[in-house]
């Protein structure tokens, strides 16, 4: 039977025969949904394969995120380290300002009392008791007053009271005397105030120290050849 007899026979059956025809139909149906099925195969491989890309690019995602995130945090802890520096080094500015503008207050403060005591604006009793407490705490020295009477007129060249400020220094005595303004016949007298009680006590000073802020130039050579040490910087 040739082809074309074939093609005439199976569409005789399918006309005339209607269990060959809802035979030929099922087939026809099972191979649609065949292809159908090998097509919704493809696209789930595909669909598969989408996803595991979006997998992978998201893990990449994610790690990127954490490099930059790791490395925004050393950077804000940096920064945090440097902040913190930086307000220490501004809180040690400013204490090392308030110190500076205290020192300027009390050395503005000395310098203004010695120009009323030289002018007669304030006594030369507060200027010295104002002025003692400043070398007590730059000298590290504790002053007492020691007042004795000269009853032969030796200091003054009459009888009368010899007083001096005293200071112990590892068993050194410290023989201190404090105005506002030295003058030649200043030194004489701190001199002789020195040996007076180095007779009265037996104990020869260790050191004589005159604090001023203003010394008169004759004043300050007569002081050198005494042994005496002379601070006007105060």
């Amino acid at each position: 039977m040739g082809l074309e007899d074939l093609k005439t026979r199976i569409f005789t059956l399918l006309r005339e025969d209607e269990e060959f025809r809802y035979a030929v139909a099922g087939m026809l149906g099972l191979e649609e949904i065949l292809r159908r099925l090998d097509k919704h195969e493809a696209e789930l491989v595909k669909l598969r394969e989408d996803m595991n890309k979006l997998r992978e690019d998201m893990l990449l995602g994610f790690k990127r995120h954490d490099v930059m995130f790791e490395k925004q945090a050393e950077e804000i802890a940096k920064l945090r380290e440097d902040m913190i520096a930086g307000f220490k080094r501004h809180d040690e500015e400013i204490a090392k300002l308030r110190e500076d503008m205290i020192a300027g207050f009390k050395l503005l403060s000395r310098h203004i009392d010695a120009l009323g005591a030289r002018w007669g604006m304030l006594s030369e009793q507060a200027f010295r008791e104002g002025l003692k407490g400043i070398v007590e705490e730059e000298f590290g020295l504790k002053i007492e007053k020691w007042v004795r009477y000269d009853q032969k007129g030796y200091v003054f060249g009459y009888p009368g009271d010899v007083d001096i400020d005293v200071a112990l220094h590892d068993e050194r005595v410290i023989l201190v005397e404090v105005k506002s303004h030295v003058g030649r016949e200043d030194v004489y007298v701190f001199k002789k105030k020195a040996d007076f009680y180095e007779s009265v006590e037996g104990r020869k000073p260790a050191r004589l120290i005159i604090v001023t802020p203003y010394a008169d130039e004759d004043a300050l050579d007569m002081a050198k050849r005494l042994h005496i040490e002379v601070y006007t910087k105060v």
